[in-house]
């Protein structure tokens, strides 16, 4: 009957074992994962979690690790079905395989998001986990600096709980373990706590940066990558910070000798590590610059792709951006055609770092700007600021780049391929440079004009408006008359308006002299009728007085003449018609073009015909007497 008993008993232990070892398999498996949860997977794990069987327990634990790792949905699920406070539990008095299994169960619901990593550090975690770093076991050392390293990479509050919980200290002592895994996990823990802020980079410097710096060349692989970002986001926060790191380096060569690393996360780490230790402290950038730097970060730039690039690139413009001296040692190092390879083909935030290397390594003498403009960047970096497509960063690096080395660019050649194609946002500096550098020059006036830098700004004159075309008129007044005239662009066209202006002209003076013919003969020809109607008019009244005269004298005699007056009358009528058509033929003459002036001597001429024929009557009664008497 005992016997029956404890096969039931052995056999629900089997199907247990059976039922857990069989869901931490499928579990290993991504595409099982949607599945086991549909099923209620974490619901059936949790109470075996406290079976009384150790492996068991491992085994559900192992399982529920492997599920969360997978899915942040399964995790919240086990953050919610409180499994978390039960692992804490049991993480101070299990076995070393159960507090490895619970360490790893908890590290894989913490790494997902900020919520879950809060979850678990409210379960009470930090302690039982730190006491796990003291173990003798270096696997549960390592799970727990994982779980505590995925707890603290979240955010700067969750970081400091860790450091409050006086974690630093036993990482650092992990970190001196002969076991590689564990000097690795402890590393990359210790880079997550210093990346946040100062506060909490300053205890891992102060008491731990020489086992630190000792690593940086060491034979493994993964050590030197999470040294090197260590170092990083420990010298990140301040120039006290940097000036520790490089004073901790017994030669800045160590880390030069990172950049030479076939690995390349380890050569990027590295560059970023050198990066922040130039960018805090000129002094740091000339211990850097003078262990060799230029030439190495020059090969680094040239081997490496994309991203990577960006970090060596920047250490080249913060060692020259503080001494010109350093400027031209990477001049002579041959970091120019590598850089403008980098503007040519690189994504636009390497293009924008290459912009500002390129503004810092020209910006100090005349020599430094030539010797940047002498690779043909300016047009490059022209183009990408005039592009419509190009990013606003990049607008502004090569912006700001053109105009600081178009300032003390002595060499125009490199500026006049600019003159064609610039805006005015860069034409002013360009003018400038020429304006300063063309006056009593005479070898440069002479090649600016062969080039076709002065047709270029004789055509953009009738465009400009001030502050250009006052600097313009400058540069266009140190040529005589002649030459301005020869490469104007429109020259040819001025003379041909001249041309037709001068013919239009005497066409125009043409036509005034005939209408002021006609003016002068229609205004003659007033006046000669005024005259021949005062002159007329004079004589009528002459003519009255005689005939008052001859009236009076011959008054008793009119009737006896009747008959021979009217024989005179017929023989003086053919003479006053030929008089009328002599009268007609002279008013012909005449230009009848002022229309106002037409009626008035026609009633004059019609009153003079009369008084003509009163006279003739009044002549031809004056001279019956002597006829009578021959």
């Amino acid at each position: 009957m005992a016997k029956a008993v404890l096969h039931c008993f052995e056999d629900y232990q089997k199907a247990r074992i059976t039922f857990v070892q069989n869901i931490a398999e499928l579990s290993t498996h991504p595409q099982n994962v949607e599945a086991l949860y549909s099923a209620g997977v974490v619901a059936l794990l949790k109470p075996l979690l406290l079976d009384v069987v150790p492996s068991i327990q491992q085994s559900a634990a192992l399982a529920l690790g492997r599920l969360a790792t997978y899915s942040e949905i399964l995790a919240q699920n086990i953050a919610d079905n409180n499994i978390i406070p039960q692992l804490t539990y049991n993480l101070q008095k299990q076995n070393r395989f159960f507090k490895k299994a619970a360490c790893y169960v908890i590290k894989a619901v913490a790494q997902h998001n900020v919520e879950l990593a809060q979850s678990v550090v409210n379960a009470g975690c930090l302690e039982p986990l730190v006491l796990s770093l003291d173990e003798f076991d270096p696997t549960i050392k390592e799970a727990a600096a994982f779980a505590l390293g995925h707890i603290a990479k979240h955010n700067e509050n969750l970081a400091r709980q860790v450091v409050e919980a006086r974690a630093v200290d036993s990482l650092l002592l992990c970190l001196q373990e002969p076991e590689l895994i564990l000097k690795r996990v402890a590393s990359q823990t210790l880079a997550n706590i210093c990346k946040h802020t100062e506060q909490l980079a300053q205890p891992v410097a102060e008491n731990g940066l020489d086992y630190i710096v000792s690593y940086i060349n060491y034979t493994d692989t993964n050590i030197k990558r999470n040294v090197c970002n260590l170092l990083t986001n420990i010298c990140k926060h301040s120039n006290e910070l940097a000036t520790l790191v490089m004073s901790k380096l017994t030669h800045p060569q160590k880390l030069l000798n990172c950049l030479k690393d076939s690995d390349e996360i380890v050569r990027n780490n590295a560059a970023m590590c050198i990066c922040e230790i130039v960018n805090k402290c000129p002094e740091n950038a000339q211990a850097i610059c003078s262990a060799g730097a230029p030439v190495v970060i020059t090969n680094y730039i040239k081997n490496s792709r994309g991203a990577g690039r960006l970090y060596g690139i920047l250490i080249l413009a913060y060692i020259a951006a503080y001494n010109e001296d350093s400027a031209m040692l990477i001049i002579n190092a041959g970091a120019l055609p590598v850089l403008k390879k980098c503007l040519e083909e690189e994504i636009e935030q390497v293009k924008c770092a290459v912009c500002f290397a390129l503004n810092h390594l020209g910006r100090h003498s005349n020599q430094h700007a030539n010797e940047v403009a002498g690779i043909g960047v300016l047009e490059k970096m022209l183009f990408y600021f005039m592009d419509p497509t190009t990013s606003d960063d990049l607008k502004e690096k090569s912006k700001k780049a053109l105009i600081e080395l178009i300032k003390k660019t002595s060499n125009l050649n490199e500026l006049e391929p600019l003159l064609h194609v610039a805006n005015n946002d860069i034409l002013i500096p360009i003018l400038d440079q020429f304006n300063k550098f063309l006056k009593g020059n005479q070898n440069e006036l002479t090649n600016f004009a062969r080039n076709g830098g002065l047709k270029k700004i004789l055509g953009m004159r009738p465009k400009l408006k001030e502050p250009l075309l006052h600097i313009v008129e400058e540069i266009i007044g140190n040529y005589p008359i002649e030459i301005q005239n020869y490469y104007n662009p429109e020259y040819a066209r001025m003379l041909l308006d001249k041309i037709g202006t001068e013919d239009e002209k005497v066409e125009n003076e043409n036509n005034e002299k005939e209408e002021e013919k006609k003016e002068e003969n229609v205004e003659g020809g007033e006046e000669k009728k005024e005259e021949e109607g005062k002159k007329v008019e004079e004589e009528v009244k002459v003519e009255d007085k005689k005939e008052d005269i001859e009236k009076k004298e011959e008054e008793p005699k009119v009737e006896e003449n009747k008959e021979e007056a009217k024989v005179e009358e017929n023989k003086e009528e053919p003479k006053v018609e030929e008089n009328k058509e002599e009268a007609k033929v002279e008013e012909n003459k005449e230009e009848p073009k002022v229309e106002e002036n037409k009626e008035e001597p026609k009633v004059e001429e019609n009153k003079v015909e009369e008084k003509k024929d009163e006279e003739n009557k009044n002549e031809a009664e004056v001279y019956i007497e002597p006829e009578e008497k021959a």
